[in-house]
């Protein structure tokens, strides 16, 4: 500190520190702003002016200020001047199986549906097409399967027009009603495409109709949403189609400003075995180069290399462009926005910054859950702490401490590990695992789940929780470890599903159940005599089915079970018989000699056997 620092904070004048610095050996300058660098020498100059000394830590800068202005947000709207034409991003929807991937094949001229798998899209592609009159347009097609709904979504906000494919023989579905919602909330155009109409069974006005009803308003009703009848796979009208959204787009006006720091949307992103993580964007501001620093959500890139969709390397991606970008330390998450930070050292001040309100998130989120547990314990405390005064003060000290276990509650249990090819398939299958509710009868636990092909530790994992591994449309390993662990591979979402149902189903426990051998109506009741007891004998006939000695026997009377239980005789014509055909007559004789039938009690045979149960999970599709 400095003399005159050293002065206001003994609260005396300058004068008689400077006084008191003449007796002090190592003191020599006195000037006011002169530095007094010995901690020893302070404490002298206090000690000669009767002060008492303490050393404590510095103050700490408020943390508050620390963290400010550290986050990147979108920069604000670029001047006029300096916009560009961008080419449109046009989102093709529709419900499954209507023709999307097929439309866009067409388009581009490559063959995507074949290589589907069971001809349904369980990711977002994006590409761009060039189309006849020279101008592009960057195409998302998304997945029309119910359990993609948050695809969807995204790919409607990254979007500006929408293509929304009906087959004209199936009309409105349940996913064209959805992409219909999800327009009107994002307010972007739409373009009606009804496919398929090569197909006989095809209805264009039934379609038409079902649209107008959900809302649309077309433009043969005076509305502003085009409707175009197509045939995807014979190339039908296809350039009135791209004509169409060529209009639309240059209605709207679409202009981006090409210059200054990139800005973009992650569409979908993955983790190839030998490139390493990928995510596929959209450029939305700016000019994306090599070496550009970028940050979505908690991960950050350097950009390594571009690609465009057919994996040729690109030198830049202009704004309206889709993008593989490699070179992500961690995988962004789909749906997330891309901000270009000037260097690396500005990248992990903000990652810093995010992580660290992530946390408080985290710990504001949680603490009510924190709270409510802590209430439960101190009660539990109380109780126990009540129960021991009332036992004699020291008697509940002893005895081994006994470790805490899962409560094992004799629930059967399925553990399985969840690994898929990208992000927005993990999340769909995540959704649909969410929609299990019959945990009181099978538990379903999630021990992990993640992007990437199947690696040693999930196998590991999967040995310690005994978990079934499920890849998504990733490798799995050969190794000998792989051997001793359940992995199944699946490509379609349904088959996924299905597996897993069979899987709780195996894991319930066989339930006892019933089956009718035949039934008989009392037409009369008689006594006959059992040495010296009057025993009584139904007299009935067999009315449905057969009546077999050894099985088991129910008597009702008005729905009412009166007797359950075995047979001490059946006989026929005064023969002892093993069992009896329909329509023949017999006398029963319960092994209850109390039980009395009476004319009209129905009288059932049956037998009971152990069946499998199946889950009564039902995911929605």
């Amino acid at each position: 500190m400095s003399v005159a620092e050293l002065a206001k904070k003994l609260e005396r004048p300058l004068d008689d520190v400077q006084e008191a610095m003449l007796y002090v050996p190592g003191a020599d300058n006195i000037e006011a702003n002169a530095k007094l660098e010995d901690l020893k020498i302070i404490q002298n100059i206090a000690k000669k002016l009767g002060a008492k000394t303490r050393v404590v830590a510095a103050p700490e800068a408020d943390t508050e200020d620390e963290h400010k202005d550290r986050d990147v947000f979108p920069r604000p709207p670029a001047p006029p001047e300096l916009l560009k034409h961008r080419p449109p991003v046009v989102t093709v929807m529709g419900h499954v199986d209507h023709g999307k991937t097929t439309l866009l094949d067409s388009l581009r001229g490559a063959d995507v549906a074949a290589g589907e798998a069971g001809g349904i899209t369980q990711h977002i592609g994006a590409f761009t097409v060039t189309l006849e009159n020279g101008e592009k347009v960057t195409f998302l097609d998304t997945p029309g399967h119910a359990a993609f709904s948050a695809m969807r979504a995204r790919g409607a906000v990254a979007t500006d027009i929408i293509v929304l494919v009906v087959a004209a023989e199936d009309g409105v579905m349940a996913q064209t009603r959805e992409v219909i919602q999800l327009a009107k909330e994002a307010q972007v155009p739409i373009i009606v495409a009804l496919n398929k109409i090569d197909k006989p069974e095809a209805n264009i006005e039934k379609s038409k109709t079902e649209l107008a009803q959900m809302g649309l308003a077309l433009e043969e009703h005076g509305g502003d949403v085009q409707v175009i009848p197509i045939s995807a796979l014979k190339g039908t009208n296809l350039e009135l189609l791209a004509e169409a959204v060529s209009t639309q787009a240059t209605l709207m006006g679409l202009k981006a400003d090409p210059t200054g720091l990139v800005e973009g949307i992650v569409v979908e992103s993955k983790t190839d075995p030998r490139r390493g993580k990928l995510s596929t964007a959209i450029v939305t501001r700016g000019t994306l180069r090599k070496g550009s620093v970028l940050l979505s959500g908690l991960a950050h890139a350097k950009v390594r290399g571009l690609f465009d969709h057919n994996g040729a390397p690109l030198t830049e991606a202009a704004p309206g462009t889709p993008v593989e970008i490699l070179g992500w330390r961690e995988l962004p998450l789909a749906g997330d926005l891309i901000l270009e930070v000037e260097t690396e050292k500005k990248a992990h001040a903000v990652l810093k910054y995010r992580e660290h309100q992530a946390q408080l998130a985290k710990v504001e989120s949680s603490s009510d859950e924190i709270r409510k547990k802590e209430e439960e314990h101190q009660a539990k405390y109380r109780a126990e702490r009540e129960a021991r005064r009332l036992a004699g003060r020291f008697r509940m000290r002893g005895g081994q401490r006994v470790k805490q276990i899962d409560k094992n509650d004799g629930i059967p249990r399925v553990s399985v590990i969840v690994k898929g090819d990208v992000h927005g398939s993990v999340e769909a299958i995540l959704d649909v695992l969410d929609t299990y509710n019959s945990n009181d009868r099978c538990r379903l636990d999630i021990v992990h789940y993640g992007v990437g092909n199947v690696t040693e530790g999930d196998l590991e994992l999967a040995k310690a929780f005994n978990a079934i591994i499920y890849a998504f449309s990733v490798e799995t390993p050969q190794t000998k470890e792989a051997k001793d662990v359940k992995i199944k591979s699946y490509n379609v979402i349904y088959r996924l599903i299905d597996d897993l149902k069979e899987q709780l189903s195996s894991q319930l426990p066989p339930v006892e159940a019933e089956e009718q051998l035949g039934e008989a109506n009392v037409l009369q009741n008689f006594f006959i005599n059992e040495g010296r007891k009057e025993v009584p004998v139904a007299g009935c006939r067999c009315t449905k089915g057969v009546l077999k000695k050894a099985q088991r026997f129910r008597l009702l009377r008005d729905g009412e079970v009166i007797y359950d239980g075995a047979l001490e005789s059946m006989r026929h014509l005064k023969n002892e018989v093993d069992s009896i055909k329909k329509d023949v007559e017999c006398g029963l004789r319960f092994k209850d000699a109390k039980v009395l039938p009476q004319p009209g009690d129905v009288i059932q045979c049956y037998t009971t056997h152990m069946e499998a149960q199946k889950t009564d999970w039902d995911p929605g599709f």
